[in-house]
């Protein structure tokens, strides 16, 4: 929710866009083969829920139920698709992949912020963390369901990769895309473009700040996946876990990075997360290891042919590394660019990723450009804080705080606090309160 003083602010600053016209004039998404538009009262999760332009199943579990969001910003939604030849995405009944959300404030401050979704969700996945928030601050808002998705995205494509290729291709179509729409709708392309997202999202930030600075004025990075042939990743940390999980070997999970404290969501993680992610993720890169079979088999035992948890990269081919190259990070970003990640995550180990980001940062000598807040206490998924108030805290609205600080950076020269660990408060709404200061 905004201060006061700071709504009034904006209530003076965003300016009204041309009227919609009769039967809800839009712009045209150039590229798009396919659009629908909609005039709506209301462009936030409040209002589109009921008129069904989102899905609350896309983002379920991934903010803590206390969160407080804005409503009530009128303007245009456009629904779409770009030309694409996987369906797995059923969104309207259309069965197509490339989907798109844009949404158009009527009252817009001259900005937009792009995201892809974070894991394997659809292109609404974003609306509560990020689209709710930036609107109501006048924010142009433009998602993407990354060109594949569901379980089976490694189904996409031809190559090893491809699938993931394609998601750093379709967050840089959706951006010119949605600059040339918003330019239609008000008359100018954005003074300012962000990109956002959490999880997959954040990996998509770090990669169009390395690869498209044209496109971008900064980003915000909320616990990103790394990827890089010669660095930790997916691969490295997960299979150790698997392995050791159902023998309750502690020390083997936590030297495979998983952080001292976070015992208590081990058993969630092994369930949910760490078999499934392992699967997919390493049917994508390294189809070959389990032969003819699709994504392993569930739950394996350690000794099981072909089982994901015996999987060792070190040893794997080469080719295997030439796949994660083709979707590697380097650290050489190009614009300003904030990082979160918590302390407890327990899919994306803190210093298994963000650390070692953050040093691939600096070995690039970009640290003026860069901060990273550790956020103690921070998990990879907001919707387990409601289990564990005691234990956890969420990073929704460290998010916000450091949006706020990354457009302070880019537009007002406000340099943001430094990197460090941000400390978990006492008390207090954590739901709804972060402060980033040292």
């Amino acid at each position: 929710m905004l201060p006061s003083f700071l709504a009034a602010v904006l209530v003076i600053a965003l300016s009204p866009a041309p009227a919609a016209g009769a039967g809800c004039a839009a712009p045209t998404v150039p590229g798009a083969e396919r659009q629908q538009a909609a005039c709506l009262s209301d462009l936030t999760t409040a209002g589109t829920v009921a008129s069904g332009h989102t899905d609350p199943a896309d983002w379920a579990g991934l903010t803590p139920a206390g969160a407080r969001n804005p409503s009530g910003v009128p303007g245009v939604q456009i629904d779409g698709y770009f030309p694409d030849t996987s369906t797995g995405n059923t969104t309207r009944g259309w069965n197509h992949d490339a989907q798109f959300v844009l949404r158009l404030p009527d009252r817009w401050n001259g900005g937009l912020v792009v995201a892809g979704s974070p894991g394997v969700r659809e292109q609404y996945a974003n609306d509560f963390a990020i689209s709710d928030w930036v609107l109501a601050q006048g924010y142009a808002f433009a998602a993407t369901d990354k060109g594949n998705v569901g379980a089976t995205f490694y189904r996409d494509g031809l190559r090893p990769g491809d699938a993931i290729v394609e998601w750093n291709q379709r967050v840089t179509q959706l951006t010119r895309a949605a600059r040339a729409a918003v330019k239609q709708r008000y008359g100018h392309q954005p003074r300012r473009t962000y990109a956002a997202g959490l999880s997959n999202g954040g990996y998509l930030v770090r990669w169009q700040l390395e690869n498209h600075p044209e496109l971008f004025d900064g980003g915000v990075d909320w616990e990103g996946t790394l990827w890089h042939p010669a660095k930790p990743s997916l691969l490295t940390f997960l299979p150790p876990a698997l392995r050791a999980y159902p023998r309750q070997a502690e020390a083997e999970i936590l030297a495979a990075g998983f952080a001292p404290g976070s015992e208590f969501l081990w058993d969630y993680h092994y369930r949910v997360y760490w078999d499934l992610t392992q699967r997919i993720y390493r049917e994508e890169l390294d189809p070959g290891y389990d032969g003819p079979a699709e994504a392993g088999t569930p739950f394996c035992a350690s000794g099981t042919p072909a089982c994901d948890a015996d999987y060792d990269y070190a040893t794997r081919p080469a080719g295997v590394r030439a796949a994660i190259a083709r979707i590697a990070l380097t650290g050489r970003i190009q614009r300003p660019l904030i990082t979160l990640h918590g302390t407890l995550d327990t899919l994306l180990p803190i210093t298994e990723d963000s650390d070692v980001y953050a040093a691939m940062v600096r070995d690039r000598h970009r640290d003026r450009m860069f901060r990273y807040y550790r956020i103690e206490g921070g998990n990879h998924v907001d919707g387990l804080y409601d289990a564990y108030p005691d234990r956890l805290r969420p990073i929704l609205p460290c998010f916000r705080t450091a949006f706020t600080a990354l457009t302070g950076w880019t537009e007002h020269r406000a340099v943001p606090a430094p990197s460090h660990t941000v400390a978990r408060p006492e008390s207090g709404d954590l739901a709804n309160a972060c402060s980033l200061s040292g």
